[in-house]
This record gives C-alpha cells, structure tokens and sequence, in this order.
C-alpha cells in the first residue's frame, strides 16, 4: 500500500511537472519582432512603451482619432502579434475610434515570456497608462478582448471598469475548451491556467457585447453562449455571425461585423448625454 502511494505521489508530481512545462507552449503561440505597422494602411501612429509592475515593458500602439466617439483598449488573440490583427485595429479606427493596441509579454516587440498571470500584469499595466497618458475626457472607454484576449479584457474590466466591454469567440475558462479532448481536460485539473472569463465577469454591469462565429472549431459556440448566460450585467448583447470560424470573424461577413459594433457603440452615449 505504501509502495502504491509512493509511486501515485511521484507520477502526480512528474505530470503537474510536465503540465507545467506545456501550458505556456500549448496557450501562447507569439511572433517576435513586428512585420506591419498601421503605416501601411496610410494610418499614423505612435508606438508606446509600458512598463509593468513586474519590471517587463510592453509595446503597443496608439492610434489617436481627431474626434473620437469611443477609445478602445484592445487585447488580441494568442497567436502572432500586432501585426496580425493590423487589418482589425485599422479598421477600429477608421469606425471612428482611437485605438491602444498592445502586444502581450513575449509577442512583437514586449519583453519578458508570457503566461497567464502575465496577461493580467500587462492589462493592468496597460489600462493605468491609458488613464494617466491618452484618456480623452467625455469619451466612451471600452475594453475589446478577441478569444484569449477575452478572459484579459474581462479581467481588466473586474479591476477598473470601462464604459463598455466587447468579447469576440470567448470561453467560461480553458476547461470548456477541452472538454472534447478527454486526456488535456484530466491534465487540466494539474494546471495552474484557469482564463475565468464568467468569473471576471460577476461584478461587470456595464454594456456587454458578445461576437461569436457558430463554426468555430476552436472556442465552441456554445462556449460563447455560456459566457453571455454568466453574464450578470442586464446590458448586454449576443451576435452570431454565420460560417464564422475562430480568427475570420470580420472577413466572413463583414458588414454584419461591424454593424453589429457601430449598434452597439451608438449606444455608448446617447443624444444629449454627457461623462
């Protein structure tokens, strides 16, 4: 009995060991080095550098609109970098908006490695340095977060609310993700990775937005569903586009994407209001 509990101690140990090495390789797929700026689609720009309280720094873009009706703080999905998302960041600001883009630790030009309590750091980090540098007073705020960018906008969004959030293919928490895969959903239960969307979302009573292609093959689409369900807030808003797979969301169908943004944006401040 002694020899069984030995040996069951040291096969949990060895695969939370092995658990541990996987999960950063397995959530975060970051590009080094930045291939595109928002030059390219004739867009000036600044480049920002933040430091975080862990002593990383954390690049990022900042895109400034002449007359802005919304300023968006947008966390993109785990792979590449910004310039990836270019094509969705310039299109944000030619709807209108000013736009601060980051890359997290480990992607593009930012410092450091990621993981997930890294996210969070350079949210924080990213959200004190819009207030005190480029927040434009009586200006709508939002946090966009697209698929693991999703738990980080969330977060964000617990720790000093926004004016309004938006959430494109998000999931409850990465078990939902693997539910499909038996031997990653036991392995799961040794991670310390958790992405606890619905959680961050309990205090949230602001205006939500949920985007979510219902072919997705990556965050299912009725993972989607169980985030707009958790929500609390009464303010809130789902929209499916159709054919949409994970990353394609604005490219599928286009105007149904970004009239399903400028909807819920026109409701941010209405005739005669003023913040």
């Amino acid at each position: 009995m002694a020899e069984t509990l030995v040996a069951f101690a040291v096969t949990l140990g060895v695969l939370t060991l092995l658990v541990g090495w996987l999960e950063p390789r397995m959530a975060f797929y970051p590009v080094r080095g930045i291939q595109a700026t928002p030059a390219a689609a004739g867009l000036a720009f600044t480049d920002v550098l933040i430091p975080t309280d862990d002593g990383e720094t954390v690049h990022g873009w900042w895109l400034s609109h002449p007359e802005p009706r919304g300023q968006v703080i947008f966390f993109h999905g785990n792979g590449g970098n910004l310039s990836l998302w270019l094509d969705v960041i310039v299109d944000l600001r030619r709807h209108g908006l000013s736009v601060l883009a980051i890359d997290y630790r480990g992607y593009g030009e930012s410092t450091g490695t990621a993981s997930e309590r890294g996210l969070y750091r350079d949210a924080d980090a990213s959200v004190r340095h819009f207030n005190r540098q480029l927040r434009r007073a009586g200006t709508p705020v939002v946090y966009w977060g697209r698929s693991i960018g999703s738990p980080v906008a969330a977060y964000a969004a617990s720790r000093v609310a926004p004016d309004a959030l938006v959430l494109e293919s998000p999931m409850p928490d990465v078990r939902s993700v693997l539910r499909t895969n038996p031997v990653l959903w036991v392995l799961s239960f040794l991670s310390s990775y958790r992405f606890p969307t619905t959680r961050f979302l309990e205090g949230y009573e602001g205006p939500l937005l949920i985007v979510h292609g219902d072919a997705d093959s990556i965050v299912p689409f009725s993972a989607g569903r169980r985030v707009f369900e958790a929500a609390r807030t009464a303010r809130k808003t789902f929209v499916t586009i159709p054919g949409a797979d994970h990353n394609d969301l604005h490219i599928v169908n286009p105007p149904l994407y970004w009239r399903a943004a400028d909807d819920f944006l026109g409701t941010l401040l209405q005739p005669g209001e003023r913040r």
